[in-house]
């Protein structure tokens, strides 16, 4: 008897990658197996066990990422410092290519012939999943339904799962859901009344974040630990790094910090509007900033800076695996493990606010910056150092 080909799906066991996953078993000869990389959502491990089964499926994998998401994705990405197009933390894009190469070592290991995702045909997702693909498993078949199949809107998805009794969730409205990615690192939210730009983001759409109005009237105070330039800990506890940012969440999130309105340019060449909860990410980066003030020198710092916007790009743009993004990064890290100490953060209704830096770093000499009188700065110097920088004028 002849042995059935597998697919691997991507599959968040929501309505539409069930949907998915119902049209693969009808239009390819083929297992579908059912791959979940637990990267920090907000997920009911039951419920898509139960969804997968209902659809006929009997291999279902659910993986554990977490702290290699936080480890090996989000702290490099933090150590760069990258903000895509100023404002956005990248939530979404750093964790594509963690889950496209855990993805293609499943297909791996059951002799798949191809892999398939539940990203839109319009969306970067797409671009993100395939290039991860493609780096891990050049001659595994990528099937990507949302650009092949009949369905062409969100009423039509509906339709096929009604017709196939696939369950459709409801949002607090009791309407379909918006467009909703989540990790541990960040939740976005995308389409109905936010895909007009002149509507304001309605609260109810809010997730991990409480509103600033409504935040606690204290504030709340945080250490991080660093070492070798990433967290270790919190308040001078050893913590995971999942565990970090998880702390860092909560109590991010009930300050009500961490949430960006943005209108983006997609790399496939259009504009869409999100809105994004990043709240414990947002502390990471204040944090790392202030604690590589006090222990980089100023050129490797400038330097950074310079490579993030085309860093950011690239984690953008679905290019984690790249040969620049890899050369990018060896800039980022070239003096990482000068970057150790602690920095106190003051959360206040939306506000970061930094209390203090600690470090043995010498990096800064309270010597050389006090407005007393000293010997370790030579004044007549700094003449001379105007004078040279007059002819870089003409």
């Amino acid at each position: 008897m002849k042995k059935r080909k597998k697919i691997v799906l991507a599959y968040s066991g929501g309505l539409d990658t069930s949907i998915i996953l119902k049209w693969l078993q009808e239009n390819y000869d083929a297992e579908v197996i059912a791959y979940t990389a637990d990267v920090g959502q907000e997920m009911d491990r039951n419920k898509i066990i139960k969804n997968a089964k209902k659809l006929g499926v009997k291999r279902i994998i659910i993986q554990d990422l977490k702290n290699i998401f936080v480890k090996d994705y989000v702290y490099p990405m933090i150590r760069g410092h990258a903000l895509y197009e100023g404002v956005y933390l990248l939530g979404t894009s750093i964790a594509r290519p963690l889950i496209a190469k855990d993805q293609i070592r499943v297909a791996k290991k059951f002799n798949a012939y191809a892999v398939s995702h539940g990203s839109t045909g319009k969306g970067n997702d797409q671009v993100r999943f395939e290039l991860g693909y493609h780096y891990f498993g050049p001659k595994i078949k990528i099937i990507a339904p949302w650009r092949i199949w009949k369905l062409k809107s969100r009423t039509d998805l509906i339709n096929y799962a009604k017709k196939h009794g696939i369950p459709i969730p409801k949002d607090k409205k009791g309407a379909p859901p918006f467009s909703v990615d989540d990790n541990l690192f960040h939740t976005s939210t995308e389409g109905k009344v936010l895909e007009n730009p002149k509507n304001s983001a309605p609260e109810f759409i809010f997730q991990r974040t409480t509103s600033p109005e409504k935040a606690p009237n204290k504030p709340s105070f945080i250490s991080i630990n660093y070492k070798n330039g990433d967290p270790i800990g919190l308040n001078g506890k050893k913590l995971s790094p999942a565990k970090v940012l998880d702390k860092l969440n909560q109590l991010a999130g009930k300050n009500g910090i961490g949430r960006v309105d943005l209108v983006e340019n997609r790399f496939i060449g259009i504009k869409s509007r999100g809105v994004y909860e990043t709240p414990g990410g947002t502390l990471l980066l204040v944090a790392h900033r202030a604690i590589e003030s006090v222990t980089l020198d100023k050129d490797t710092m400038h330097k950074k800076d310079e490579v993030m916007p085309r860093y950011a790009e690239l984690v953008y743009n679905g290019y984690w695996y790249s040969k620049e993004r890899f050369k990018l990064q060896k800039i980022v890290d070239l003096k990482k493990n000068k970057v150790n100490g602690s920095v106190k953060l003051k959360l206040y209704k939306g506000n970061v606010t930094i209390q203090s830096r600690q470090t043995s770093s010498n990096a800064y000499s309270m010597k050389k910056v006090s407005f007393e009188e000293n010997k370790t700065f030579n004044k007549s110097n700094v003449e001379r150092f105007i004078n040279f920088h007059k002819k870089k004028l003409r």
